[in-house]
């Protein structure tokens, strides 16, 4: 039986502004407080982005609001977290972002079991009218949903 996955933060932000080439899990190191912090959804992968020097991965921007009651324990918010990957993973990867316009965003912060996981994506950039192009195709669908709706 597998691990219930509980999701603690999306990043919508990614979703429309790349096309995600790739998704890959990995594990993120973290202190207790952290931790805590997200159990209680204190979470944000908006502004972060993931980085790879020498051999290691590391997710920055990402926001872990300090928890209430772990006065001299928390950590800076904004610190730098490494991610844990196999060092195969994180070399191909590393071979991938090096191509022009490839790049590496979390996707998502979720609970597998006890342990925080995070999905990582190797995104490419859209241009401006390839977003008009997915806000259209969201536009057409939720009307044609609406009409549906109103059928019924």
């Amino acid at each position: 039986m597998s691990d219930p996955i509980k999701i603690i933060a999306n990043n919508k932000k990614a979703f429309h502004d790349y096309f995600i080439i790739e998704k890959h899990e990995a594990g993120i190191e973290l202190f207790g407080t952290e931790v805590k912090s997200i159990r209680m959804g204190h979470c944000s992968i908006k502004e972060a982005y993931v980085e790879i020097s020498h051999g290691e991965m590391f997710v920055d921007g990402m926001h872990i609001a300090p928890y209430e009651k772990g006065n001299l324990f928390n950590r800076d918010p904004l610190r730098k977290r490494k991610l844990l990957m196999h060092s195969s993973e994180i070399r191909k990867l590393g071979q991938k972002i090096r191509e022009k316009g490839f790049t590496l965003v979390p996707l998502s912060v979720y609970f597998k079991g006890s342990l925080v996981k995070v999905e990582v994506g190797l995104v490419k950039g859209k241009k401006l009218y390839d977003k008009r192009d997915a806000i259209a195709k969201k536009d057409i669908r939720r009307e044609a949903e609406r009409d549906l709706k109103a059928r019924i």
